[in-house]
């Protein structure tokens, strides 16, 4: 049965878009692609190509202020300037840094900068709404066995003088807070306070390539799109972000993974999409069962496991690639021995070439579970690989700033 919060907020759930993102100006540039660009040009009575120029310069060379667009005549960088024009890309207001290299970032939203009404709510850095995004120099290895070219098996890249990473990976949120409600996640306690545009989706990877200065087709950079937010609740804008990622920035759909608790729609439309432009999919399972899933994860009472697999079974997967199943391990709960063979008897009856990938349940504040022993992953991995399934358990990076999986709550406190 679905929790009394998210059956008040059951419109958040029908819907694949709840809303369009709050306060979203047509004078901000960065989020329209280079088609939309050009119109904007044209209705400036400037010519076509123009936009293509704009577009080079927001994606690929990723300035951040008209008047470093060198390629515009200075006249028109002024005319729009004084017509109330901006890139409007969202930038980097706060850093957290872990002992282990990671990175939290709360990153400003430019499309609102009203404080959200949030009891608690630490989310504004010097008046500018927030969300967050983290870096992880060196990944999590949750991309390992997915089939993938993000795998790591490339040829190997020089490092470049002063760069202290040789691969990374990036966690975007896709909305502000969460409707979903897991009951082991601190996302779940901010509720869903907005959508974010494909602007401000696609904007939270470009700030970090600026910060760590990321050459796009030379270094290992994946992308996941498993932060804050539910992405099939905010499709069409998610999908946007991709796009302006595959097609502007010129990053692989390969070496993206978008995450979902189940969203039936979604994974249905998803199914859909052009390979061109797909990125790789994970399902949240997190639990062996129907009756095990629904407790800790309300959507399940929505849409349970069958019909999940159901709509994965759509998912028409490249050559080598495979259907990720995270797996949060918690304590007593989900992490027995017969929880794993009852996973893989699930897994198998789906026809579909399948990866687990096992993560250790991480603590937050007033969410009472408790983490796994660690001989209880290994057993959990142990018997999911006996039974001919790829079990990999994800590193936890940056649980001592709030940046590992399930803790992004926008926590400022130490």
């Amino acid at each position: 049965m679905l929790s009394r919060a998210v059956t008040e907020n059951s419109e958040q759930l029908v819907p694949l878009d709840a809303g369009n993102p709050a306060g979203v100006s047509r004078t901000r540039f960065f989020g329209l692609d280079a088609a939309a660009l050009a119109a904007r040009m044209t209705e400036a009575g400037e010519p076509a190509w123009r936009g293509r120029q704009l577009a080079e310069a927001l994606y690929r060379q990723r300035v951040a202020e008209l008047d470093d667009i060198t390629t515009l005549p200075k006249t028109l960088r002024q005319r729009l300037k004084d017509e109330g024009c901006a890139v409007g890309r969202p930038g980097i207001a706060q850093v957290f840094q872990s002992a282990d290299g990671t990175e939290r970032y709360l990153v400003q939203c430019p499309g609102q900068d009203a404080q959200t009404g949030v009891p608690g709510d630490r989310s504004i850095v010097a008046g500018v709404e927030t969300v967050e995004t983290v870096w992880m120099p060196e990944g999590d290895d949750g991309e390992s066995g997915d089939g993938s070219e993000a795998e790591g098996n490339e040829p190997e890249l020089q490092r470049r003088p002063g760069k202290t990473w040789d691969r990374a990976t990036i966690c975007v949120s896709s909305q502000i807070g969460c409707a979903v409600n897991c009951q082991f996640c601190l996302t779940a306690r901010l509720g869903l306070q907005r959508n974010l545009s494909a602007g401000e989706i696609a904007g939270q990877a470009i700030a970090v390539f600026e910060r760590h200065g990321v050459e796009v087709g030379s270094d290992r950079v994946n992308l996941v799109f498993m932060g804050m937010g539910e992405p099939f609740l905010n499709y069409d804008h998610f999908m946007a972000a991709v796009r302006l990622l595959v097609e502007e920035v010129g990053l692989s759909p390969q070496r993206m993974t978008v995450s979902t608790s189940g969203i039936v729609p979604g994974i249905e439309r998803f199914a859909q999409e052009p390979a061109a432009v797909r990125p790789k999919l994970a399902i949240s399972l997190n639990a062996p069962n129907d009756l095990v899933r629904g407790e800790i994860m309300p959507i399940n009472g929505k849409w349970p496991i069958e019909a999940v697999m159901d709509a994965v079974r759509q998912v028409w997967l490249r050559p080598r690639e495979r259907i990720t199943f995270e797996y949060v391990l918690l304590g007593g709960v989900t992490d027995r021995p017969e929880h794993a063979q009852e996973v893989a008897r699930l897994l198998r009856r789906t026809g579909l070439p399948v990866k687990v990938n096992l993560i250790a349940w991480n603590p937050g504040p007033g969410i009472e579970y408790a983490m796994p022993r660690p001989e209880a992953v290994e057993r959990f991995r142990g018997i999911l690989a006996g039974e001919g399934i790829p079990t990999y358990v994800r590193r936890t990076r940056g649980r001592d700033i709030f940046a590992a999986c399930g803790q992004l709550k926008r926590t400022v406190e130490g």
